[in-house]
């Protein structure tokens, strides 16, 4: 296997975990104090912005490092318990991170652009996915780097 893949596992869950918890630690509190209206085309920015290739490469890469460092361990001659480890920190990652993101923060984010939903009821439900999505990405990052240790 190639050493890289591992460490590109770990460094990946570590920026999505970073840019999930900034948003829970700060970003969703300064935009708080902004006001609705000031938060809400703030907010509108920074999810048109978002969608740019370092985030959408670290979002959607890092539970494929993971994957793929899993299974190749699982299927070579490295460590099996490392492997699984591995692959828990994808399966983290997408049911966490990546489905919530998906089935709730996106389509709240969409909501909040159309106008279909005030900045009180988009924080009070985007919010707490946020946290999870934080919680879980950082759950993927320490068990990469478990992985890692195993290996």
């Amino acid at each position: 296997m190639l050493p890289v893949l591992p460490i590109l596992a770990v460094l990946l869950n570590g920026l999505m975990a970073g840019l999930f918890f900034a948003f829970s630690a700060a970003v969703m509190w300064g935009l708080d104090a902004a006001g609705p209206a000031q938060a809400t085309a703030a907010m509108r920015g920074i999810n048109i912005k978002i969608l740019n290739p370092w985030f959408l490469t670290a979002y959607l890469l890092a539970p494929v490092a993971s994957l793929a460092t899993g299974v190749l361990l699982l299927m070579g001659d490295g460590d099996t318990t490392a492997g699984v480890v591995f692959v828990a920190a994808a399966v983290v990652y997408l049911l966490g991170t990546f489905l919530p993101t998906a089935a709730v923060n996106v389509p709240l984010n969409n909501a909040l652009e159309a106008g279909d939903v005030d900045w009180a009821g988009y924080t009070r439900r985007w919010m707490p996915w946020n946290h999870l999505r934080s919680l879980s990405s950082t759950a993927a990052l320490v068990l990469a780097a478990v992985g890692i240790h195993l290996s």
